[in-house]
């Protein structure tokens, strides 16, 4: 089912008839995937929300960088909001008003990202199950691309000369385990529960390649590591979670109580694209604002700016059940499962796509907030 876009027709603009005619079979896809997703989380028990787009906080992690717009009361008064990148804090406010089994097609919006799976507005499938661990969402997630295979006949997926069965078993993979295996990194020795070893990564990385910065923290050699070692052989042949991060690369999840310097967050990944982002939620709101300010902190230091953080949120942190969630990026995933070359194939109507000599996605990453 894998298709290419002739050069004619990506000059031309996405309504017009002849394009729209060969986009549709792939829309009318996306609709019945939509539909069956969405039936599978009723019959679980789940109710659908629609969360609000305008926020106080859009996201508080470093590289998330999101719209911002202002609200013009009627005594004139003027304050910013943003257009979020996620639905989480809404959502979560929801688990702290009494649900329990929630999800959303959420339009959501990132700036500074655009390319072949990236566009500045997508849709962000988000669920959450109260009083649940991280396994159900694994199970949830190989349901969706189950269905979106049984949706399209479709099991032999493809994305730049790698395959995936995802009707295939799935490896599970931990960070530690993916650094030592494809990059020859023992990362577990760069970082413990109390702090890192930022010059003990870089020459470790510096070894296999990988262009190291004096100004780069741990985290971003972890981050160029992972994009540039791992990530691309992940979910090859069949659908791989990666999983337990070091707790710094997980902002809002849950640490693991036998082994603390880790959070329990994991990743999807097929034909080494990454699907979904999901973990055991943190509902201690002193730490979460510790972490909120730390990401901030550095976002200002990296990109000069800050986000403010949602009081609304912490306070109902506090009143939030122990839950699991997970965010799959939707449109990924139906470009994968219809073979279409790039998301805007797959988006009703795309705002400006990249042009054919755009550099490649540098990061895949489908934060949740």
């Amino acid at each position: 089912m894998t298709r290419e876009t002739p050069r004619s027709e990506a000059a031309s603009p996405w309504w017009s008839a002849h394009r729209h005619a060969d986009r549709r079979p792939l829309l009318l896809a996306r609709n019945r995937i939509k539909a069956a997703i969405r039936a599978y989380l009723e019959g679980e028990g789940f109710i659908e929300v629609e969360p609000g787009c305008l926020q106080v906080s859009p996201g508080n992690e470093t590289h998330l960088h999101a719209f911002r717009t202002e609200q013009i009361g009627t005594d004139l008064v003027r304050r910013d909001l943003y257009l979020h990148t996620s639905p989480e804090f809404a959502m979560k406010k929801l688990l702290a008003a009494g649900e329990t089994r929630l999800f959303a097609f959420a339009p959501v919006f990132r700036n500074r990202e655009h390319g072949p799976l990236h566009a500045p507005e997508f849709t962000m499938l988000e669920w959450y199950r109260a009083g649940e661990a991280t396994d159900a969402l694994w199970q949830d997630c190989r349901q969706f691309l189950a269905i979106a295979a049984e949706v399209t006949g479709h099991r032999n997926w493809s994305w730049r000369g790698h395959t995936c069965d995802v009707l295939s078993s799935h490896d599970y993979t931990s960070l530690d385990q993916a650094f030592f295996q494809f990059a020859e990194i023992a990362l577990h020795e760069t970082y413990d529960a109390s702090g890192v070893d930022r010059d003990g990564l870089a020459v470790r990385a510096a070894a296999q390649g990988i262009a190291v910065a004096r100004e780069d923290t741990w985290s971003d050699i972890f981050s160029k590591v992972l994009t540039e070692k791992i990530e691309p052989y992940l979910g090859l042949y069949r659908p791989g979670f990666l999983h337990d991060y070091p707790h710094r690369e997980a902002a809002l999840a849950r640490r693991i109580e036998a082994n603390p310097q880790l959070a329990d967050r994991f990743e999807l990944y097929v034909c080494g694209v990454e699907l979904a982002n999901g973990f055991a939620e943190l509902t201690d709101p002193a730490e979460q604002r510790c972490r909120f300010e730390a990401e901030m902190s550095e976002k200002e230091r990296i990109h000069g700016e800050r986000y403010p953080i949602d009081e609304d949120f912490l306070a109902a942190l506090a009143h939030m059940p122990p839950a699991a969630g997970c965010a799959l990026g939707f449109d990924r995933l139906v470009m994968l499962a219809t073979g279409a070359p790039r998301i805007h194939d797959v988006l009703w109507t795309p705002l400006g796509e990249p042009s054919a000599a755009a550099a490649p996605d540098a990061d895949q990453n489908a934060e949740r907030g």
